[in-house]
């Protein structure tokens, strides 16, 4: 009644379950170069956010932290990010068994991430323009 089915269940590639596929060497770097390129590049930029977060927090008084805090949060939403991006990374790569148990081959485009991202992005620099503005009034 209640049967949970891992991701490396649901995802197939060549009719086999995606825990148990082996790659061909041209798949294989194709993958890697989409993790380098996608994941390896959010992972920089949250820490990055993170790494000035700290600057911020450390160096500036406190009338700074809010700012330091907003990069700070900005970081855990492009970490975030991250996470949704690799989600939909699988469903590019492999075919999806639905409910049915019929297989679906659709190719998807990261738009979705695309405008979750600039949606984060143009809040935060808003926040930022709100908290910038903010400091002559202290």
């Amino acid at each position: 009644m209640f049967e949970t089915r891992h991701a490396t269940d649901r995802y197939r590639l060549r009719l086999r379950r995606a825990r148990s596929v082996v790659l061909s060497p041209q798949e294989l770097v194709e993958v890697r170069a989409a993790q380098r390129t996608f994941e390896g590049a959010y992972i920089r930029t949250s820490l990055s956010q993170f790494s000035f977060a700290l600057i911020v927090l450390k160096i500036f008084t406190s009338e700074f932290y809010s700012i330091g805090a907003l990069f700070a949060v900005y970081g855990a939403g492009v970490l975030g990010v991250s996470a949704f991006r690799r989600m939909q990374g699988n469903r590019q790569f492999f075919s999806e068994i639905g409910h049915d148990g019929l297989s679906t081959k659709r190719f998807r485009t990261s738009g979705n991430v695309v405008v979750v991202l600039t949606s984060l992005s143009l809040a935060a620099y808003a926040s930022l323009l709100v908290l910038t503005l903010g400091l002559d009034e202290s």
